[in-house]
């Protein structure tokens, strides 16, 4: 039964086959096709050199969008600096119970790493040995690299960091580097 039922089916695939007529590519070749009407046209852009010479050109002859952008940058850079704590990356070295341990990973950063600056904290019940502060992840990767042959458990991490007040009350920008 099956041997049948496979025989009828390869004939029926056989013939649909065969029923497919071939066109000459001769019948084709004055084919012409006019898409203009369906498709969408748009104005063309003025110069370059145009668009600057007008009244409101520039960013400070009263543009209305240079001077929203300009307040919005300004409300930023104010509310940023009213912030006592901006958010970074530092690298993780050590976290453990073992004060011990946190020291002697310290005092190793400190003899082998010298351009680095390595720091401790205590978040109960675990000590943590950092080294920098960055702004973003790309920025700890070079440093990262530096130390994860000695110590493997090494990882970049999200932290909150402190800003450093200046003399005049103001808050100082972000650090930038490893340094503190």
């Amino acid at each position: 039964m099956k041997k049948i039922l496979s025989i009828v089916l390869i004939a029926a695939m056989a013939s649909s086959c065969a029923a497919v007529k071939k066109r000459p590519v001769e019948e084709y070749k004055n084919y012409e096709e006019n898409l203009s009407e369906t498709r969408h046209t748009f104005p063309s852009l003025p110069e370059p050199g145009a668009m600057a010479t007008g009244p409101s050109a520039g960013a400070g002859a009263g543009n209305p969008v240079n001077s929203q952008l300009d307040e919005a940058v300004e409300n930023f850079i104010r509310n940023n600096k009213a912030e006592r704590h901006y958010s970074g990356f530092t690298i993780l070295v050590y976290s453990g119970v073992d004060r011990e341990r946190a020291f002697e990973t310290r005092n190793i950063l400190y003899s082998e790493y010298p351009d680095i600056k390595a720091f401790m904290e205590y978040q109960q019940p675990r000590y943590l040995v950092k080294v920098g502060r960055y702004i973003n992840r790309i920025e700890a990767q070079s440093q990262y690299n530096k130390i994860k042959d000695k110590f493997p458990t090494t990882r970049i991490i999200q932290d909150r960091f402190e800003r450093a007040e200046s003399n005049d009350g103001d808050l100082e920008e972000p650090i930038r580097n490893n340094e503190e």
